[in-house]
């Protein structure tokens, strides 16, 4: 049986070693691979074909149709009449909404998560070792749990 666990790099893991060897799982039996990360930045905008969930103009349609709406209600009393206004409101809306979800996500940091899975475990151990080998990696905080 195979035991895959992923951790943060920290001291955590290599206390999770130690102890699985002072359990009689000798060293041949256990591979720790580091990750590579992401070098390129992830792209702001999505396309046709990849999307990441984050959606960069829900928030600016909202708003520019709240402010259109707006701007064609009272452009009716106003000088230049509703569909000016109603113009004029969609479009300020359409970039205020933009650079709002621009800040927020500038102050976010996104792509930089706290926690991120940065090492693979791979334990092989007998069937009935795996209640063991299950509890030392989730005291040493795994981020994640498998068995093969």
């Amino acid at each position: 049986m195979f035991v895959i666990a992923t951790f943060e790099n920290s001291i955590y893991i290599e206390l999770a070693i130690t102890a699985l060897e002072q359990q009689g799982i000798s060293k041949e039996l256990i591979l720790a691979a580091p990750l590579d990360k992401r070098k390129e930045p992830r792209n702001l905008f999505d396309s046709i074909h990849k999307s990441d969930g984050f959606s960069l103009f829900d928030g600016p349609s909202i708003l520019g149709t709240c402010l259109m709406l707006l701007g064609a209600i009272y452009g009716y009393e106003l000088k230049w009449g509703p569909i000016l206004w109603g113009i004029i409101g969609a479009v300020s809306g359409l970039l205020l909404g933009f650079l709002i979800k621009m800040l927020m996500l500038k102050k976010s940091k996104r792509g930089s998560k706290n926690i991120s899975s940065e090492i693979v475990l791979l334990v092989r151990c007998e069937d009935h070792k795996w209640e063991m080998v299950e509890k030392i990696l989730w005291d040493h905080l795994a981020l994640g749990l498998t068995k093969i």
